[in-house]
């Protein structure tokens, strides 16, 4: 799906979001920069995989968090993680470096990406800012009605705690 078809499909199902548009931004630093209506509620992106490119997480936390991947490893029982390479995410999730977002699991056909999900997006507001698809705009909708989109497509859902 390209920004315009996963705007299509939030409306199919029917559900509520705001957009802001905004200047290419590839990394946290560079959104720092941007005027952003809620940026408490804002995502980071990890896009990673084992060392054999035989399994492939989504790790989605607030924007402000640190994530390490040792720790996520033990906590979660998976293997060694690095970050998987710009080839993987075109090929699997058909998104450029710096456009990774939750909403690109809507292009992964074979559910091979384990969606990690921070449960701190679940408290107060239950807010989530993520790219719908491009680096251009953030797409901010219900924490719940992203992980219902995320479940109904078929990859598999995990609700994570990764610290504060």
């Amino acid at each position: 799906m390209n920004k315009a078809e996963v705007y299509r499909f939030l409306d199919l199902k029917g559900i509520s979001y705001k957009i802001t548009e905004h200047k290419a931004v590839f990394n946290m630093g560079e959104l720092a920069d941007v005027d952003l209506p809620y940026p408490e509620d804002n995502s980071k992106n990890l896009f990673v995989r084992d060392k054999k490119k035989k399994k492939y997480y989504l790790l989605t936390v607030k924007g402000d968090k640190r994530v390490d991947l040792k720790e996520f490893r033990n906590a979660n029982g998976t293997k060694p993680l690095s970050f998987a390479s710009g080839n993987d995410l075109l090929a699997i999730m058909k998104l450029e470096p710096g456009s990774v977002t939750p909403l690109g699991l809507l292009n992964d056909d074979e559910r091979r990406v384990e969606f990690y999900l921070d449960k701190s997006f679940f408290e107060g507001n239950a807010r989530i800012g993520c790219h719908p698809n491009v680096n251009t705009e953030t797409v901010w909708l219900s924490s719940s009605d992203l992980l219902k989109i995320i479940e109904e497509h078929g990859n598999p859902v995990r609700i994570a705690d990764f610290g504060r």
